[in-house]
């Protein structure tokens, strides 16, 4: 049996046709009016599911031009409706040959649609003999098709955020081209360290990676005499630097996948495991992970980059220096986490570098 689904709505017709097809039935669609009459003419449905809402040409005007056709009037038609009266006197009136009112069970609908095309109900196997076993294998069949449709949806939103949120801080790093590609260095430094520690962090919560690129967005407040300034800052200059922590927070807070870890690494990228940082002089456990793992992921490029004030460190020197402050500016974890993949870290530098 060959079925024409016809509605506007693309996740209806995903579970439509997963249901559908565990039923060995061949499935066809339409998103609206116009294309169902378009596949009608090219190949000849045994039935059409047919919504009957759709904008443009409504499911029901669709319904009464197929049965005025002396060429489709037999095809019988199911109309899918909500649970308005009127819409429903319109469905009987459009000549459908059923009406199924949503919310439905799929495999209702396909009892209407075998019955509605003269057909008998699919043959069940001789072992699976129980009816509730057949819906129950059914429904587990759907549901891991659209499982996996929602799963690559995700994947596709999650690389499109990536994609924004890398163009936002390349932007923001455009105002100074001698530290061009910090964030794009810091985000893969800190993400190798963060999976050395905890390896499905970034799973739980892939805000941490948004926060790790847009760590410095705050930098947009702060002016260019002071973003630029080729020697030492003063007090004051440092003090209003030092504003871009919660600045950015305050400018991200609104931003749904930043919340949590996310907009946490934005406010304390600049604290230090011994409480001397700021803004907020937290010491120890009371710092949040990604935080204490960007901290060296940060200081790493910072100490390996050209700066205004000074030409960049040899790696050698940095990891020094980084060893040097276990237990003091950075969570010893942290190093030690440093030290174990420092291979992978330069082969990170390496290829940005090259880039």
């Amino acid at each position: 049996m060959k079925i024409l689904l016809v509605d506007d709505e693309p996740a209806l017709r995903e579970l439509l046709r997963a249901t559908f097809e565990g039923a060995d039935v061949t499935v066809d669609e339409a998103a609206s009016g116009a294309e169902a009459e378009e596949r009608v003419r090219r190949c000849r449905p045994d039935v059409i599911v047919l919504d009957l809402r759709m904008p443009g040409m409504s499911g029901a005007e669709l319904c009464e031009r197929l049965k005025a056709d002396e060429r489709t009037r037999t095809i019988p038609i199911v109309l899918l409706t909500g649970a308005d009266p009127e819409e429903a006197r319109r469905a009987q009136r459009a000549g459908a040959e059923a009406l199924v009112r949503k919310p439905f069970s799929p495999l209702d609908l396909l009892t209407v649609v075998e019955r509605v095309a003269g057909r008998s109900p699919v043959p069940r196997q001789p072992r699976r003999a129980k009816p509730a076993d057949e819906e129950l294998l059914l429904y587990a069949r759907d549901l891991r098709h659209l499982l996996e449709v929602e799963r690559a949806q995700r994947v596709m939103l999650q690389d499109s955020y990536l994609e924004t949120v890398t163009s936002l801080a390349s932007a923001l790093e455009s105002r100074d081209t001698r530290t061009g590609a910090h964030s794009q260095r810091v985000r893969r430094y800190a993400v190798a360290l963060l999976e050395t520690l905890q390896p499905n962090a970034l799973e739980t919560d892939p805000g941490i990676e948004y926060g790790f690129l847009l760590h410095d967005i705050g930098k947009i407040a702060i002016p260019d005499v002071i973003m630029l300034k080729p020697g030492a800052l003063t007090r004051a200059e440092r003090k209003r630097m030092q504003m871009h922590t919660v600045i950015g927070e305050q400018m991200l807070s609104g931003v749904a996948v930043l919340q949590g870890e996310g907009l946490r690494i934005v406010r304390s990228h600049h604290e230090r495991w011994d409480g001397k940082g700021y803004p907020d002089g937290l010491a120890r456990d009371e710092l949040p992970l990604a935080g204490r793992v960007f901290a060296v992921a940060d200081t790493l490029d910072a100490m390996t980059s050209d700066r205004p004030y000074r030409r960049a460190l040899r790696w050698e020197a940095a990891h020094d220096e980084i060893v040097a402050q276990r237990s003091k500016q950075f969570d010893p974890d942290v190093v030690d986490a440093f030290v174990e993949c420092e291979g992978a870290l330069q082969d990170v530098r390496r290829e940005l570098a090259a880039a």
